[in-house]
């Protein structure tokens, strides 16, 4: 049996069961959550959730969403749903097995698709299947994925996701002419060094004119964060800033 861990998030609001070994939640999907603009009662899909620690941050901001993750690697999965439990969250978050590509009945198109997709695009893949699976494109590559997110996607529904900041030209080009009101906040680690990360929140059918936000500094220069993202990532929500 894989040993796992329980790590909390958001200051204790969130549980989220993970194994030692493999794939572990960093600051991304908590990010990825927090970009999250809409409110009240509205269907959200979390493509490639991993062990849910998105869905899971949403949930705890958003009390009317109705939350669903679709998740290829079935571990994963599993301990996904141990944390519906760990959160009592079964009224409101449900775990899927299934690949995005070929994904399995959803039901009806959703409000916001959020992701985290995978980072690697070559080179050598990790040795566990987990972390391979999770950081590594397979033959779904950048803009396919987006792409099949899109297809889940309401007209006028918004697209979400987090992702590493010297890609941004080939997710701009995925998205486009799909989807338009394209928003970038750049997410920096230190003031003075360039962004690595950028969460890009795109609505699908619309063609109002793109924004590029002002963007998150997460460290100061001796490497605590940064009020602002002290704040994100203890509360949950980007306010104003996205």
């Amino acid at each position: 049996m894989t040993e796992t861990t329980d790590d909390k998030l958001l200051d204790g609001r969130v549980i989220l069961r993970q194994p030692v070994q493999g794939y572990r939640a960093a600051i991304d999907p908590v990010l990825l959550a927090a970009a999250i603009r809409v409110t009240g009662r509205v269907r959200v899909l979390d493509a490639g959730c991993g062990t849910g620690a998105a869905a899971f941050c949403l949930a705890a901001r958003m009390h009317e969403a109705d939350i669903t993750g679709l998740e290829i690697q079935p571990a994963y999965a599993a301990w996904a749903r141990e944390s519906v439990g760990l959160n009592t969250v079964q009224d409101r978050v449900r775990i899927v097995d299934g690949d995005l590509a070929r994904p399995p009945d959803l039901g009806a198109s959703f409000d916001v698709v959020m992701s985290n997709p995978p980072f690697g695009q070559d080179g050598t893949p990790p040795p566990d299947l987990g972390l391979a699976t999770a950081h590594m494109e397979s033959a779904l590559t950048l803009a396919g994925w987006i792409k099949a997110c899109l297809r889940l996607l309401k007209n006028n529904g918004r697209l979400v996701m987090i992702h590493r900041a010297d890609r941004l030209s080939e997710i701009l080009s995925a998205l486009v002419p799909a989807a338009g009101d394209i928003r970038v906040l750049p997410i920096f680690p230190k003031a003075g060094e360039p962004a690595r990360r950028v969460i890009v929140d795109a609505g699908k059918g619309r063609r109002t004119p793109d924004t590029l936000l002002p963007g998150l500094l997460l460290h100061e220069g001796d490497g605590k964060y940064t009020p602002a993202a002290d704040a994100v990532l203890r509360g949950g929500g980007l306010g104003a800033s996205i």
